[in-house]
């Protein structure tokens, strides 16, 4: 027996809430000790979020989450799969490895140009997203859309990404078309980048493709594309994060929206 081991299980228990969940997993394979210290509600109470109010809140919209028999669970639970907020305009989950905040900002919740005018987007549901409406893009030659997220619903002192996710279906108009991305603080600089959101394009041999080289979508765990609109670092102070997907010079049709995620990088 080391002399770590040696320390009472509160003690133990103390030192590990003062790692990482990744950290606490691997500890409680160590010794029988360090099992039940790693996996007590005093370690991973110090995981979930500090609001106990907003957990409670979190809760609410998942009665199962009430039930569960400790810490761990919950935080594992809400690791696991996303919860609906916000009367589905959101959902919210942690991050598995650090414990973030997540937040995808649904369709629904985003300022999209000429969003609710039936000739160039529609409202549909599509079973394998976790919300009940995406957008489908007709056809439209202003492609324009924002998301705004206050930071204060975010973890502080964190690096955050914001992602598009979304898929092509049928798609048309984007395979020599460069997308303008860009994340920024209300008010103040953003940072902008040119991407390719068709993943299918091909642009070898295309010398005067505009595509050439720009970053492209990859396919998440749950199916869809996502691309990264940017980075942003959240101090803890309140601030409007604004995200923004931009291409005005083509006619474009076959984009279907989920929604823009943010997410710790």
């Amino acid at each position: 027996m080391t002399e770590f081991e040696e320390l009472s299980e509160g003690c133990i228990s103390a030192i590990i809430s003062r790692t990482t969940p990744a950290d606490a997993g691997r500890l409680s394979v160590v010794s029988k000790t360090f099992l039940s210290a790693a996996d007590s509600d005093a370690v991973w109470n110090q995981f979930l979020p500090s609001d106990s109010h907003f957990i409670d809140s979190i809760i609410s919209h998942s009665p199962s989450l009430a039930n569960v028999p400790s810490k761990k669970a919950l935080y594992l639970a809400l690791s696991d799969l996303p919860i609906i907020i916000d009367n589905d305009q959101k959902s919210f989950q942690l991050d598995r490895k650090s414990g973030k905040k997540c937040y995808m900002l649904a369709a629904r919740s985003l300022s999209i140009a000429w969003g609710d005018d039936r000739r160039y987007w529609n409202w549909i549901s599509m079973p394998n997203s976790r919300f009940p409406e995406v957008a489908e893009l007709l056809e439209v030659w202003w492609l324009d859309i924002r998301g705004m997220i206050n930071t204060l619903a975010l973890s502080p002192n964190t690096q955050y990404a914001a992602y598009l996710v979304f898929k092509m279906i049928d798609a048309e108009g984007f395979q020599n078309c460069p997308i303008e991305l860009s994340v920024g603080v209300e008010g103040g600089h953003s940072n902008t980048k040119i991407v390719c959101l068709d993943p299918n394009v091909e642009v070898e041999g295309m010398q005067h493709n505009r595509a050439v080289g720009l970053q492209r979508p990859s396919v998440r765990s749950d199916g869809w594309l996502e691309i990264e609109i940017g980075e942003f670092f959240n101090s803890g102070l309140e601030d409007e994060v604004q995200m923004n997907v931009k291409e005005t010079n083509n006619w474009k049709r076959g984009l279907f929206l989920e929604g823009i995620e943010v997410r710790p990088k």
